[in-house]
């Protein structure tokens, strides 16, 4: 099959086939990508390859007169850290930029064709990350995390609209399932990323290099398997036995009076235009920089303020415990951070399944009311070493965050209808990629501020959490303020019918010419087959978690 016959008029499905597909479709491609979110993994082999290749078992340390520049392409001593992690920054960034770019390319060429893309430049950039650990040049790893980022973009944006058009009737738990299998790309990927290591790593090598080929090697293939199996829906697709309700949507009609609105669709350029979807985006800017603040801080905040008391040595502070007591202590740190990845994944799809009862706005006033008051009782929960509350506290909170994110683009759809919500979603994912970068820039900067003027670590992080109750609060009145899209910004029944006519000519003509083979009934053992490739690694991946969990408690 050429490129050309990967486009969006060559993969709508035809009768018979079980909408129930398509999530598997969507999850083989966000599995993958999510894998963004654990890329924190490899940083610390990354910094030692110099070092264990010549027998040392430790990073060996660049000179302290070797410029910023020559690091970037010595072979002489290792990378620092905070140079490897500059590749989880450009990654991110590629992403919100290349989603508002890209996102109308998507609703015009279709899934197939857009999860192709993402496939080749996410898992090239995996194939140049063994690339530039094998021969040590890091400058390769930071060119490759832009063609890595763009995957990570095409590859989040990719399914949501598909998922929304074949499930009106669950818009909130369709694209809960899709967004919810970005955030559990990590929970599979990091634990598989460790044990590959391990599995390849001998006294002269970290294994790292092997690992990013074999990771490559799987993405690709599990990519490939959700674009060719990811159908679109047919032109104005209802489930059967679905008959729409009056949601209490109801719309400006322009001269001052409401109107029941049952279809509408918004364009691009004009939804960026209204106010609607700039209240969406500091809603979902506020909502991601508070989520991300307990992220970066919620390890290090149960070390140093818990400390002793997770390894049965309750009053020893984090400064007078031993490195090997230490090493306990990260230990159960790293289960804990398993654990708010679950609560992340399962916020995604139960909270946005739940904002098809509540409505959207609801769900948005628990995150931010409820967030902002357990992120201001954490410090007060932290001080009283009540771990069991604490940990409550925090994956609440987590939840909301990845709540946040697979709400807003069902919110979306009941704001601009669904036509082009894909490239709507990927214009409003600008505000992740500006609270990525802000938000850990301000928690490290008000971390430093207290630790400089002498507060104890375990007291460094409260502020931060009341500035990030204080978000959460904002975001509540940028939530009030949304209401239905004035009837002005809808496209006239003549554009709609354009639009959807010029999609139905192109399906004629694909099926004339003989390139569609006939529709088939979706069979049931093709249904658990696809379930099973993306259930399996999730069910190990909650199984990874527990494991981790449990040590918490041991």
């Amino acid at each position: 099959m050429s490129f050309l016959k990967l486009g969006k008029e060559y993969t709508v499905a035809g009768e018979g086939f079980n909408r129930w597909l398509v999530p598997t479709s969507a999850l083989m491609i966000h599995l993958c990508v999510g894998m963004g979110y654990g890329m924190s993994v490899f940083w610390l082999p990354m910094s030692r390859l110099v070092g264990v290749s010549q027998g040392l078992g430790k990073a060996l340390a660049c000179p302290a007169d070797m410029s910023f520049f020559a690091q970037l392409f010595t072979t002489q001593c290792d990378w620092k850290v905070v140079m490897c992690s500059v590749i989880f920054g450009i990654l991110f960034f590629m992403l919100g930029t290349t989603t508002a770019i890209l996102g109308n390319w998507l609703e015009h060429v279709g899934p197939r064709k857009c999860g192709l893309a993402s496939c080749c430049c996410f898992c090239f950039f995996f194939f140049m990350l063994a690339v530039a650990t094998f021969t040590h040049q890091l400058w390769i790893a930071w060119v490759s995390a832009i063609i890595g980022g763009i995957g990570l973009g095409l590859g989040y944006i990719t399914p949501v609209s598909t998922l929304i058009k074949w499930f009106p009737d669950r818009v909130g738990m369709a694209t809960g399932m899709a967004v919810g299998g970005f955030g559990g790309g990590a929970m599979v990927g990091a634990p598989l990323a460790q044990k590959l290591i391990a599995f390849f790593a001998t006294p002269t090598s970290v294994g790292l290099w092997q690992a990013f080929f074999v990771m490559a090697c799987c993405y690709t293939v599990m990519m490939l398997l959700g674009c060719f199996t990811i159908k679109v829906a047919p032109s104005g697709y209802k489930p059967a036995g679905w008959v729409p309700k009056n949601t209490g949507n109801m719309v400006d009609d322009g001269h001052g009076g409401l109107i029941e609105a049952s279809s509408f669709n918004v364009s691009t350029s004009k939804a960026v235009r209204t106010p609607q979807f700039w209240f969406c985006w500091f809603m979902l800017f506020l909502n991601i920089a508070a989520g991300i603040g307990v992220l970066a801080m919620a390890s290090p905040l149960l070390q140093e303020v818990f400390a002793g008391n997770l390894i049965g040595m309750p009053g020893v502070p984090f400064d007078q415990l031993t490195d090997g007591q230490k090493g306990q202590v990260a230990m159960i740190a790293a289960g804990f951070t398993g654990l708010l990845s679950l609560f992340n994944i399962g916020g995604r799809v139960v909270w946005a399944s739940l904002s098809d009862k509540l409505g959207r706005k609801t769900v948005y006033f628990i995150y931010s009311i409820v967030g902002a008051i357990l992120y201001a009782s954490i410090p007060t929960l932290a001080s009283s070493l009540n771990l069991i509350l604490f940990l409550c506290a925090v994956c609440v909170c987590i939840s909301f965050y990845g709540g946040g994110f697979s709400t807003i683009p069902a919110y979306l759809a009941d704001l601009f209808g669904t036509q082009f919500v894909g490239a709507i979603h990927g214009r409003l994912l600008t505000a992740w990629s500006t609270a990525g970068l802000l938000s850990p820039l301000l928690i490290n900067i008000i971390r430093d501020m207290q630790l400089n003027a002498g507060v104890a670590k375990a007291q460094a992080y409260s502020v931060t959490l009341y500035i990030m109750a204080v978000l959460l609060v904002i975001e509540f009145f940028f939530a009030i303020m949304i209401r239905p899209v004035n009837s002005k910004y809808y496209m006239t029944e003549e554009e709609v019918k354009a639009a959807k006519a010029e999609l139905e000519e192109k399906v004629a003509q694909a099926q004339a010419s003989g390139v569609v083979p006939p529709a088939k009934p979706t069979s049931a053992g093709t249904m658990i087959i696809c379930w099973l490739i993306v259930g399996i690694p999730l069910l190990w991946g909650i199984y990874q978690v527990v494991l981790q969990t449990a040590k918490m408690f041991a």
